[in-house]
């Protein structure tokens, strides 16, 4: 049965242009239903601990959707590899802002910090480490290491957690103490009550709360991963997005294997928006997608009128004309397919607002 994400790929770029755009309304007019809003709400009373996933930008790993999490409730930075350094001046003061928010508000904050590969064929592992299983998870080693300097090697406010992600089957892969793992696709078949005290006992100095907090990932990625058993994945394991998304504030698309999405947090975008572009137009010359046309969306979230929101527009015009150009350069004949659209969008409401 195709999903949702396999019939829009087939479309022309008019209608899976639009009908992203579509997807953005409708997310936030759920978003801010009562319902939605006191599922959140209620989700959080529950599971008060504050989640950041630090991932690559590849679109084939959306935590939410592989753990069938609420949206709204994880926090994702996102770059080309899920290669980060926490010395990065604009990415170091949004991770703490992040991190002090939640614990003025009484929270501790589960930082996972993920990798990802294929156990299938190591070619579609991670561009961004040449599809080097090993030196991407050595560089997810080398944040956590990062983020025990930054908020405290006793991990008992900030838990730095190095997940890996394997495309092939959804399944994450938590790593604990002296190379212990908990690898969620082990667990096909069998009583989900038993990921407790694994993990527990993988990660022995993780807080009770945070692993309270963290087992509902668990079990819904183990749901995810059962259902998927016997599915023909061919085109969701191969790298099939038809967007290049550049800034923050893309939580609506919650459709996997649709966008590349770079977060604005390096002092080089010009490479990550280049190895996108190189993506695109490998997906296109393969046939995974229709070579009629690629849409590059930039977005600034906001959160106040005003100045606020004109400093979002001008971010978001500079990220979208930098990008265009990035992309001119170093893909001519792509370019003449890019169908460009800037956006902000207003935060608490998460409605995205069209500059063009």
């Amino acid at each position: 049965m195709p999903t949702p994400a396999t019939l829009l790929h087939d479309q022309p770029i008019a209608r899976r242009i639009d009908a992203l755009l579509d997807l953005s309304r409708q997310h936030a007019e759920h978003f801010c239903s009562p319902g939605a809003w006191l599922a959140r709400q209620r989700y959080t009373a529950v599971h008060p601990t504050s989640i950041v996933v630090m991932k690559c930008m590849d679109g084939r790993i959306h935590i939410p959707h592989a753990t069938r999490t609420p949206l709204g409730i994880i926090t994702p930075f996102r770059n080309l590899g899920g290669i980060f350094d926490l010395g990065w001046p604009y990415l170091g003061e949004l991770l703490t802002d992040t991190v002090v928010d939640a614990a003025q508000a009484g929270r501790a904050t589960l930082m996972l910090i993920t990798y990802h590969f294929s156990r299938g064929n190591q070619g579609r592992g991670c561009a961004g480490f040449n599809c080097d299983t090993q030196a991407a998870k050595a560089h997810a080693y080398a944040i956590a290491e990062q983020a025990g300097k930054l908020f405290g090697h006793d991990h008992q406010q900030v838990y730095p957690l190095v997940c890996g992600f394997e495309t092939d089957s959804d399944a994450l892969i938590i790593h604990g103490k002296e190379g212990a793992t908990l690898d969620v696709s082990d667990w096909v078949g069998r009583a989900p009550e038993g990921l407790s005290s694994q993990l527990n006992a993988i990660c022995p100095d993780m807080p009770h709360d945070m692993q309270r907090d963290l087992l509902p990932l668990l079990e819904g990625n183990l749901a995810h991963v059962s259902e998927l058993q016997g599915i023909e994945r061919e085109l969701d394991i191969e790298h099939r997005e038809w967007v290049i998304c550049i800034g923050r504030g893309f939580d609506f698309l919650h459709l996997p294997n649709t966008a590349l999405i770079i977060g604005p947090y390096g002092p080089d975008l010009a490479v990550p928006i280049g190895t996108a572009a190189t993506i695109i137009d490998a997906n296109m010359r393969a046939g995974r997608i229709p070579d009629d046309g690629f849409m590059l969306l930039a977005s600034t979230p906001y959160q106040h009128s005003g100045v606020d929101r004109a400093r979002a527009e001008l971010k978001s015009h500079f990220l979208s004309e930098f990008a265009e150009q990035v992309i001119r350069r170093e893909h001519p004949a792509l370019a003449q397919k890019m169908r460009r659209h800037t956006a902000v969008v207003h935060w608490p409401t998460r409605r995205l607002d069209r500059l063009d």
